[in-house]
């Protein structure tokens, strides 16, 4: 069997960006995977100005508290006042450009009015409650490096630098079907053998929870013409077929044989659990290709094995840089004392102490537990866990974007 890492390794080695790229206003590029470094068009702040409501003042002029000088101005944002003449102070108010002369900004609080003029509390240090101009960000600048997921942070960023626009990569085109003659849409009656298709709402939710573009093309009868026509459809106008099941060598199993007939297959088996079984492969399109992942059929499975498999090389293909998501070190307020050859995705949730509970039934049919957890304990093959040592957790809130 492959471990993880070999199988992960595998399917981010192949996996290569969408080609086409488009610009699009920033009210429409959050969540969208940034496709060419960004460099500012400006500096940030583009003058020197004032990071409190106060009174910008020379050094020279405050040597001592209780100095008072008359106001010789008023700059509120937006506005360029005159040089500071010596001796004065200047009303100045948040954001706005320092006058010319001015070393510091007393903030009001520390001022008061007096009989000619404004009288200051403070002696001021240089620089005092200034923000010089491109502090933030000089001209010419990279802001935002390529193959990021934009964030509204990245978009305000953007924004300061007076970009209007930004190119990002097309939506990754995914198409999704499901064989099995025994599986029933929820709403319908639940004739005796027959189960309700759970995968199907799971990988749609999943892939446009990462943003893709889904194709759905519902479910296809058990035989192998009809998979082969789902097939042909499928990689007609999307980048990557996604199925759940059916790819074992049963007489009723057809996606293997199909996708072979179409294109080209490999069939792993992962030292994982849940999960072991992943097919990966290709279907043949005129002028192209589109890549085939087939997920194991049992719920629990083929969702952790796309939270980890498949997102990747989901978000891979999305033209993400960095794919891999953050892990914790947490105590585990649990013991796991009879662990697998395989490496395992325990079902878990941090507790109010900061250490982690297990749930106590992690059979691979048993879908509460997913819902139950916020995240994975990451065991290595053949570890005991004892209560009290360290695990790598993976919250939830990693693995779905």
């Amino acid at each position: 069997m492959l471990s993880f890492e070999q199988a992960l390794e595998k399917l981010l080695s192949a996996a290569q960006a969408v080609e086409e790229i488009r610009s699009l206003p920033l009210t429409a590029a959050a969540g969208r995977v940034l496709a060419v470094p960004q460099q500012s068009t400006v500096a940030s702040p583009p003058l020197d100005n004032s990071a409190m409501d106060g009174y910008a003042v020379r050094l020279a002029d405050v040597s001592a508290a209780g100095v008072c000088l008359p106001v010789s101005q008023r700059i509120p944002a937006g506005t360029v006042g005159t040089p500071l003449q010596p001796g004065t102070a200047a009303r100045i108010f948040t954001g706005a450009p320092v006058p010319v002369g001015a070393d510091a900004v007393v903030m009001q609080e520390r001022c008061e009015h007096g009989e000619n003029g404004v009288v200051i509390n403070h002696v001021p240090r240089a620089n005092e409650n200034i923000r010089r101009a491109g502090e933030d960000i000089a001209v010419g600048d990279q802001i935002l490096e390529a193959g990021i997921k934009l964030r509204p942070q990245d978009i305000a960023l953007a924004a300061s630098a007076g970009l209007p626009e930004l190119p990002v990569y097309r939506r990754l085109r995914v198409g999704v079907f499901f064989t099995g003659d025994e599986l029933v849409q929820p709403g319908e009656p639940l004739p005796p053998g027959a189960i309700y298709n759970s995968n199907r709402y799971a990988l749609r939710a999943l892939l446009e929870g990462l943003g893709c573009e889904v194709r759905d093309l519902g479910t296809v009868p058990d035989n192998l013409e009809s998979t082969r026509d789902a097939l042909r459809s499928a990689a007609s106008d999307n980048d990557l077929i996604i199925t759940s099941g059916g790819v074992s060598v049963g007489e009723e199993d057809h996606v293997k044989p199909a996708v072979e007939a179409e294109g080209q297959l490999d069939m792993w088996k992962i030292a994982i659990k849940p999960g072991k079984p992943l097919a990966f492969g290709e279907v043949r399109r005129e002028g192209g290709k589109a890549w085939f992942i087939g997920l194991p059929g049992n719920p629990v499975s083929a969702i952790v094995t796309f939270l980890i498999m498949v997102r990747p090389f989901v978000l891979r293909l999305q033209g993400v840089a960095n794919v891999t998501p953050r892990t914790f070190n947490l105590r585990a307020d649990f013991d796991w004392l009879r662990p697998d050859v395989r490496a395992e995705f325990l079902r878990a949730r941090m507790n109010e102490s900061g250490g982690v509970d297990l749930h106590p039934n992690q059979g691979a049919g048993v879908v509460t537990s997913l819902c139950w957890g916020d995240g994975l304990v990451m065991n290595r093959p053949s570890l005991a866990i004892n209560k009290g040592d360290s695990v790598r957790f993976v919250p939830y809130s990693e693995l779905l974007s």
